[in-house]
């Protein structure tokens, strides 16, 4: 792997574990993660793999994958690992997998904001129909322990009441737009595993991740943190298509793959928890202003170009939603990397992968 940056991530992140006690419920055990292609997903993996290599406690990845081609290429630096198992498969289809399983993380989901506006029946199905079927086979397979990574999304548009967004606080989503078939579709998909839990008692918890960014982020990656990071390498002005109020929180990678192991070992089973960094929330505006005063030779202004028809972009509507993650907080996590160093490591990582 040429990405430095991700190798320190990934090595802290082995070692944050470890310190925790996280290492000792996992040693021994088969994790069962899906999206294991993807950002967070990958790092997931790689976590476990690194983790297993310098303490030696025969933690067992099976990697819920569509493309093995696509999986051989991203992971060929580790291959060939016995702790590493390819499972080829599609959630609309039933889960299958002869194996033991102890532990479930569920990261297979659409990410993009157009593909929720050109594809929402598919985003919605997929999230309902392809938890469901991995629920059942948690449930068959008796598993120790489930997250399901969720979005800060399922908040809605908050009423500006409060200072933070507690796991309580709810705002409104309008089920007509549909935009709102990611939002909606995570927020059944929790209901369903709230209700595994309560029902079968299935130990699902439910992971309500803020916007999450860091080290291995693809070049060409169409979210506004990579947009943003990508003018700067570029020397390209950054062009804001809304007035940049909106206020959200973020994460960094490595933070979000050792909170997701937390709450899959010491979260109470049927409970969300916030996965942010607190200070870390901002303007799209004021981010966009951060990045471009990162390298100021580099001569990158911030403009405001509305266009007339915003629909087509996908994006959410105005608000302000700052999460509160003192639950998270209360069972181990705490956060490591704040905005501008989550943008010095993630723009690195860019460089490097070029």
């Amino acid at each position: 792997m040429t990405d430095s940056v991700l190798r320190e991530d990934i090595a802290f992140c082995a070692k944050t574990l470890k310190e925790n006690g996280l290492l000792d419920a996992l040693s021994g055990k088969t994790v069962f993660i899906t999206g294991a292609t993807g950002l967070i997903g990958s790092q997931l993996v790689r976590t476990l793999l690194e983790a297993d290599r310098l303490y030696d406690v025969d933690i067992r990845v099976a990697a819920f994958i569509r493309n093995e081609q696509k999986a051989q290429a991203l992971f060929e630096d580790v291959l060939p690992c016995e702790q590493l198992e390819f499972v080829v498969g599609d959630l609309s289809a039933p889960v299958t997998y002869e194996g033991p399983v102890d532990y479930i993380v569920h990261g297979a989901s659409p990410t993009g904001s157009k593909y929720f506006v050109e594809h929402p029946v598919e985003t919605i199905q997929t999230a309902l129909y392809g938890t469901d079927r991995l629920l059942q086979f948690a449930r068959n397979k008796q598993i120790s322990g489930m997250v399901y990574l969720s979005s800060l999304e399922v908040y809605g548009v908050p009423d500006g009441s409060r200072e933070t967004i507690t796991e309580q606080d709810f705002g409104t989503i309008d089920p007509m737009s549909v935009r709102s078939s990611y939002s909606e579709g995570k927020r059944l998909v929790e209901c369903l595993c709230a209700s595994y839990a309560s029902e079968y008692g299935v130990p699902v918890k439910v992971a309500r991740l803020s916007q999450t960014f860091g080290a291995g982020v693809e070049y060409h990656d169409g979210r506004v943190f990579a947009e943003f990071a990508r003018c700067l390498m570029e020397k390209k002005d950054i062009v804001l298509h809304t007035d940049g109020s909106t206020v959200r929180s973020y994460c960094y990678t490595a933070d979000a793959v050792c909170a997701l192991y937390t709450i899959l070992v010491n979260g109470v089973s049927g409970e969300a928890y916030n996965v942010t960094n607190m200070d870390t929330a901002c303007s799209i505006r004021e981010m966009a202003e951060l990045v471009a005063g990162l390298e100021p030779e580099a001569g990158v202004n911030v403009r405001i170009e509305v266009p007339e028809d915003l629909s087509s972009f996908g994006y959410n509507p105005q608000m302000v939603i700052r999460l509160d993650s003192s639950r998270l907080e209360a069972i181990g996590y705490r956060p490591s990397v704040g905005m501008e160093e989550m943008f010095r490591r993630t723009i690195r990582s860019m460089r490097e992968r070029i």
